[in-house]
């Protein structure tokens, strides 16, 4: 009888159940190569789901917290801004102002036209007998119709002259009354406030300062117009009456100096309304609303104009 094989006898023969060997160090390196490859190209053609990001450290509460900061500032309310004399002077004023600088240019007229070689040509800027700017050439005043016009001019100014005067004195008077004037005469953080809202128009800085009725350059503006209110009235009043106010037209500089301060500080008026129509118009509705109905909107978090009004 032939022999059976035993375990192991030849390197061909191999049972079912004997483990292999274990590979050399060539081989296991070969494999992980390949497993590389493989964990690659299935990375490669299954994309990946991003999960977001947990971060641990974050606090619940805070999470509340902010949610209700944020409800807060959404949440808006209606507030009254600007009391009904207030309004009722302003938009009178709108009008009234209006019509004296329109009066007023048909009366320069008299005095700037080179033909009768006028001896006092304030409306200009130059030096000596050379002029580098004329504000009122020919052509403007053809276009809006102002030569020979003179008397009718002196009419409509010397009528709404008056208006001008006593709507600006009740203005004024009612500011005091009512302690409405603590939120228009400019306080010390005031300049440094306007400073940031020029930065803020121009583009260049973020972000308006804090403020309740009106900002540092809001303050600086309207208080600046009731003192040009005042100069105008006082300088047309010397103009007017040189012989019987003498006094006034005197310590004003004389005539001349009188006439030449009238002129600057109505040109001081076109500019500041150029500026506050503008202004207007890129504050928005709400703001020009305020005007008109009194209130305005506001966020529940901003400065309370009405409970600063009870502290006054």
């Amino acid at each position: 009888m032939q022999d059976e094989p035993k375990v192991g006898a030849g390197p061909d023969v191999q049972p079912d159940d004997e483990v292999s060997a274990p590979l050399d160090s060539a081989s296991a390196e070969a494999d992980q190569v390949a497993d590389a490859e493989v964990t690659h190209a299935v990375g490669e053609a299954i994309p990946l789901a991003v999960l977001p990001s947990v971060d641990d450290d974050r606090d619940p509460a805070q999470e509340e917290d902010a949610d209700e900061v944020e409800a807060v500032e959404r949440v808006l309310v209606l507030e009254k801004k600007h009391p009904l004399a207030i309004r009722w002077m302003h938009w009178v004023n709108f009008p009234v102002l209006f019509t004296m600088i329109w009066s007023g240019i048909l009366i320069y007229w008299n005095d700037s036209d080179n033909a009768y070689k006028h001896p006092h040509e304030v409306y200009r800027i130059g030096l000596g007998p050379l002029t580098i700017f004329r504000f009122f050439p020919v052509g403007f005043y053809k276009f809006i119709d102002a030569p020979y016009h003179v008397t009718k001019a002196l009419g409509y100014h010397f009528f709404f002259m008056w208006i001008f005067g006593i709507n600006g004195f009740v203005y004024v008077t009612y500011l005091l009354w009512s302690r409405e004037w603590k939120f228009m005469v400019p306080s010390r953080e005031s300049i440094r406030e306007a400073i940031q809202v020029t930065l803020v128009d121009l583009h260049i800085r973020k972000g308006l300062p804090p403020q309740t009725k009106y900002n540092g350059a809001q303050r600086i503006a309207y208080t600046s117009v009731i003192v040009m209110g005042l100069g105008s009235l006082v300088t047309g009043l010397a103009i007017y009456k040189p012989t019987e106010l003498h006094w006034i037209t005197t310590l004003l500089g004389g005539y001349e100096m009188a006439r030449w301060l009238h002129f600057w500080l109505t040109i001081g008026f076109c500019g500041f309304f150029l500026v506050h129509v503008g202004q207007v118009i890129l504050a928005g509705w709400n703001n020009f609303r305020a005007m008109v109905s009194g209130y305005e909107l506001r966020r529940q978090d901003e400065p309370s104009i009405e409970a600063e009004r009870r502290k006054i």
